[in-house]
């Protein structure tokens, strides 16, 4: 029996033997020749199987198969799918995809020419005699739709696999690996990712994909890294700023706790990328930022200490020179009376005298001829002696001291009359030791008189002065006077 399907045995929607054998019996049950029926199922059940070939080809996503050419062609979504790009966002139509672009990313002059029209093959009747199925026309370079993948052509209705597979050794359809084969037409720029029957052109991560060229991805434009981006091409690399490390997911930046290095010669407080160096009192920060350097405060004013001012790491120290002590401020000076605290020299015969930053002993009183002892720091010439006429009735020692170069004018000293007489006036003068006129008397009322210091005087000096008051009384026809012998210790610094 002669079975028109056993020339398509590629085709698995064809009937089998006794279905075709129960097709026959009908056609001739209707008077048809045996020869004529036989060519008419021949030929029905080629269209048949030639329909259902087709019909079972499958094409990736992305494509749709053709069955005037045979082979898998590009589906421009930006044509067939309504609103695929929204927005002020350009659709360009990728071979078996498209994408979304920003205007400003997406240059027309790039932009995929219109595919021109395919000229449909003309294919002969093949209701009889079943020749040979011409193949398609090539697709010429520039023409066509463009550098799309090229699918293997379903040349004749016999192929045994379908598109994108061939046949194994074994018998079974094995897919073909267009990017081994070399046979894909990515562009240069892209990459081939073979897939189940085909293949796709794809950029590598870090690039995308701009009127059919893979561009680099600037990814600093949108904030990857936290802190210095520096793009690289497909990628990218963050750094951080000084005082901060790169974190193990290359992108945040944590700050360094630079104080756990130990930095600064004193104290450190840590910042946030950063630290800062802190001193000691009595410390100032040196240039560097981290070393501590002493201050000398003894250089910023001479009024520091009251006499001598000794630096010290961190601090100073007030010196006061011999015959003083520090006072409790720590600047001031104060007299070492070494009389009272018994630190001398004097015999006990003799009278300690203090004064600003010293001593003295006193002997005890000698009183000169014709003057005797009236007591222990008077003498007194009797108006009875006649060698005691012209001379002053009374000499009276006293002491005192006085710093040097004290501010003038200064009163300093103040001399009075113990006794009065009806009818007498008193005169106050410097008889002598005012050699330098430093000093001059005021008479502040009848019976008294100052001592006043003119002029500053530097020491260490002793002067004496004899302070004379003479008195008068014209009723008894009397003149008389006494003198104060004043000495002054006159110290060797001011305080």
């Amino acid at each position: 029996m002669f079975m028109p399907c056993q020339m398509f045995k590629a085709c698995p929607e064809c009937p089998d033997e006794p279905t075709a054998q129960l097709v026959l019996d009908l056609f001739r049950g209707r008077g048809w020749s045996s020869d004529k029926t036989e060519r008419m199922l021949t030929a029905l059940l080629f269209l048949l199987c030639s329909f259902h070939s087709g019909k079972s080809q499958r094409c990736t996503e992305g494509f749709t198969y053709d069955f005037r050419s045979r082979r898998c062609i590009d589906v421009d979504e930006c044509r067939t799918v309504l609103g695929a790009c929204r927005g002020d966002m350009q659709c360009v139509n990728q071979i078996g995809g498209y994408l979304c672009l920003p205007q400003g990313l997406y240059s027309q002059s790039y932009a995929r020419p219109e595919s021109p029209s395919y000229t449909e093959p003309l294919y002969p009747d093949t209701s009889v005699d079943f020749p040979e199925f011409p193949a398609p026309p090539p697709v010429l370079p520039g023409t066509g739709s463009g550098p799309g993948p090229s699918y293997p052509i379903v040349g004749r209705p016999s192929a045994p696999c379908i598109l994108g597979y061939t046949l194994g050794e074994d018998g079974s359809c094995v897919d073909i690996d267009e990017c081994e084969a070399q046979s894909h037409q990515c562009n240069p720029t892209q990459v081939c990712i073979n897939t189940a029957g085909g293949y796709s052109c794809s950029c590598t991560e870090g690039y995308w994909l701009v009127a059919g060229q893979c561009q680099d991805i600037d990814e600093c434009r949108y904030g990857y890294c936290q802190q210095l981006c520096a793009n690289l091409p497909g990628s990218y690399s963050c750094s951080c700023n000084p005082g901060f490390n790169l974190n193990t997911d290359s992108r945040t930046c944590e700050d360094i706790d630079e104080c756990g290095t130990n930095p600064c010669s004193h104290g450190c407080l840590n910042s946030y990328g950063s630290f800062m160096c802190n001193c000691d009192e009595g410390f100032e920060l040196a240039s560097d930022g981290t070393t501590c350097i002493d201050v000398d405060e003894c250089s910023f004013s001479d009024f520091l200490c009251q006499h001598t001012c000794l630096n010290t790491p961190g601090s100073f120290a007030c010196m006061c020179p011999p015959g003083y002590y520090v006072f409790e401020d720590g600047r001031s000076c104060e007299d070492l009376n070494e009389c009272e605290s018994g630190n001398n020299t004097c015999t006990t015969a003799q009278v300690c005298f203090n004064f600003q930053g010293g001593y003295t002993c006193l002997n005890p009183l000698v009183c000169e001829p014709p003057y005797i002892e009236l007591s222990d720091n008077q003498c007194m010439c009797s108006a009875e002696n006649p060698a005691c006429r012209d001379r002053p009735f009374t000499v009276l020692y006293r002491h005192m001291d006085l710093s040097s170069g004290r501010s003038v004018p200064a009163d300093i000293f103040q001399m009075q009359a113990t006794t009065r007489y009806p009818g007498a006036f008193y005169i106050f003068q410097i008889k002598s030791g005012n050699e330098g006129r430093e000093f001059y008397m005021r008479q502040t009322s009848n019976v008294s008189a100052t001592l006043v210091l003119a002029r500053p005087i530097k020491g260490p000096r002793t002067v004496i002065l004899d302070l004379e008051m003479v008195t008068v009384n014209n009723v008894i026809n009397f003149r008389g006077s006494s003198i104060i012998r004043l000495t002054i210790f006159v110290s060797e610094h001011p305080f």
